[in-house]
């Protein structure tokens, strides 16, 4: 074998591919298949479980916001976010606990802003990220957001962006998620 169909074999199992037999391989058919190995079966993997779901959004007045949809992908490995505002406009999120760090990290993407933050779990229960948020003039600022599962089954949500001029968190945009019964229809 060259170094070259060795790398492509190393990445292919990587994506998923499983090599194909060959002719030296054995082929006892009462061989068990190996088992399958979750890559992303840890308990961190779970830490933001909480939150997965179809969900409607409220402000704190009861005002609904939009809906989220929020799945996991990647055989565990990936928290993905689909946010749709009550006035249309959307956003996604990829949220993954970072192997080397042991964080959770959410890199979010909109037509209005990114938003990039790390941080883990809380003595609450939620996860709490703090970063930089970046609007689409270039503008930068501090940037933190909370999530709080609740006994309700409902889930608390705050962002806070960090004023300069007096040096403290502004309130951002704090949600009540109330869990969608029928997922089918979202």
């Amino acid at each position: 074998m060259t170094i070259r169909s060795i790398a492509a074999a190393s990445m292919m199992i990587g994506m998923g591919f499983s090599p194909l037999a060959s002719s030296d391989a054995q082929t006892d058919t009462d061989a068990q298949p190996a088992p399958v190995i979750e890559p992303c079966a840890a308990p961190i993997y779970q830490e933001f479980d909480f939150w997965v779901g179809t969900w409607d959004v409220t402000d704190v007045n009861g005002t609904l916001q939009g809906r989220n949809v929020i799945t996991k992908e990647e055989r565990g490995c990936v928290v993905l976010e689909r946010w749709t505002s009550a006035a249309g406009g959307t956003g996604q999120s990829y949220n993954y606990a970072d192997p080397a760090t042991g964080l959770w990290r959410q890199v979010w993407v909109s037509a209005a802003a990114n938003i990039d933050y790390v941080g883990g779990r809380t003595a609450a229960g939620g996860i709490r990220l703090e970063g930089e948020i970046t609007y689409r003039n270039g503008t930068t600022s501090a940037f933190r957001g909370e999530w709080v599962p609740r006994e309700d089954g409902t889930v608390l949500q705050t962002f806070q962006q960090f004023n300069p001029e007096n040096r403290n968190w502004d309130e951002w945009f704090t949600g009540i998620y109330t869990r969608v019964e029928d997922d089918t229809d979202s």
